[in-house]
């Protein structure tokens, strides 16, 4: 067969884009196609993002991609003590999303890939042995045609409709979603600090957060359990985020009479990893593959990360003529499962086991840590956090137990 290009990537996100780089990079055709107007719009996360993941990545973060510097965070329990966690590790960014992703897609094109927008996959096309070998696409509400690639990449984010296409089981249950609602709030005076406030009267199987902005801006948002926003919890039945949200904002001295710039609502995965990223001829990248972290659902540097272990495998794939399962496997899914998923597997345990403790509970527990172990919760060590925890309240044994396993 003819092929059109050598690869083609639904999605032009920091997975999408990303990968895209990759892969043009090292000399390969590449189509990227993105069904919104204007990639990085609309905007629909909090935009954080940490330092070290894009300097790690040898990317030099344009100005016009950040709002403001982010020099760490603060934690904050049910009963108003607080955590701040800041130093060298935690420095980053609140990012301007519409800039940024663009930016990333312009990196693609400037390495040869090419970038089309407002055109949406509508079918997977198969040869006859029913491997995906196209994409029939249309752009705007023109009639839909067909282009051949031999690689077929879903970079979709939460909607992988063209995943599914290809076998992949990319179907999210309630638990293991979030429920979001964020505004763009001003004025709001803050330290360049996130703020992330729990209790489940606040914030039910999650928390709200605070990010700052330049501009005396913030992100303002919550997160909830969306089986806690269908189903019931803690008392509480179909909880409404929004609601919750503007409930927090009214006990806010400075929030409460701030304006509203941007206003929007929407789904995080906040689950396991779909069981497999691989078949004959595709792939799947970045939140497509729910390759996010489960605490909190962030997926830019988690993509980013991806894209660039998927674009070097899928350029030894095409050179060595291989795209069959198990080279693409072997190549892509056993190394992210080696590295970044087991870091995810640890936050995973982490976030079960803190959707079931009390305020009390949490309560104990801001009381007795500090930054260092919140340091160590995030890198996954467990032990001798678990043991300062237990020490003063014993009865927390097992809620705890898991992550030590």
């Amino acid at each position: 067969m003819e092929y059109d290009h050598d690869a083609i990537v639904i999605g032009g996100g920091p997975a999408g884009s990303t990968f895209a780089r990759i892969a043009a990079g090292a000399g390969l055709d590449v189509l990227v196609i993105d069904k919104r107007r204007e990639i990085g719009v609309p905007v629909r996360c909090g935009e954080g993002l940490g330092e070290g993941e894009v300097i790690k990545k040898g990317l030099d973060l344009p100005r016009q991609c950040y709002s403001t510097p982010v020099l760490g965070a603060k934690v904050i329990a049910p009963n108003g003590k607080s955590i701040t966690w800041k130093n060298k590790d935690t420095r980053g960014w609140v990012l301007e999303r519409k800039c940024f992703d663009k930016w990333l897609a312009e990196l693609a094109v400037a390495k040869g890939a090419k970038v089309h927008t407002y055109t949406r996959a509508t079918e997977v096309l198969k040869d006859a042995k029913g491997k995906p070998n196209g994409l029939k696409i249309a752009h705007g509400g023109r009639e839909p045609y067909e282009v051949r690639a031999p690689l077929i990449v879903s970079a979709e984010g939460m909607e992988s409709m063209m995943a599914r296409q290809m076998g992949f089981k990319t179907v999210h249950q309630l638990y293991d979603v979030d429920t979001c609602y964020q505004y763009e709030m001003k004025p709001y005076d803050h330290e360049n600090l996130i703020e992330l406030y729990f209790g489940n009267k606040i914030a039910p199987r999650g928390y709200v957060w605070i990010f700052p902005k330049a501009d005396r801006k913030a992100n303002v948002g919550i997160g909830i359990g969306g089986n806690v926003t269908n189903g019931e919890k803690n008392g509480m039945k179909g909880a409404d985020p929004k609601a919750l949200l503007e409930s927090y904002i009214e006990g806010n001295s400075q929030l409460r009479d701030a304006s509203t710039l941007l206003d929007f609502g929407g789904v995080i995965s906040v689950g396991a990893p779909i069981s497999e990223f691989v078949k004959d001829n595709c792939m799947v990248i970045g939140t497509a593959a729910k390759q996010v972290d489960p605490i909190h659902g962030g997926g830019i540097a988690i993509a980013m990360e991806t894209g660039i272990l998927a674009g070097n495998a899928a350029v030894e794939a095409l050179k060595k003529k291989d795209l069959s399962r198990d080279f693409l496997y072997k190549s892509y899914e056993v190394p992210w499962r080696a590295g970044l998923g087991k870091d995810l597997e640890k936050k995973l345990a982490l976030r079960k086991v803190m959707e079931n403790l009390g305020d009390d509970d949490m309560n104990h527990i801001f009381g007795v840590l500090n930054d260092n172990d919140l340091k160590d919760v995030m890198d996954g060590r467990f032990a001798a956090v678990v043991a300062k925890i237990v020490a003063g309240r014993p009865q927390l044994v097992g809620a705890l137990k898991a992550l030590l396993g």
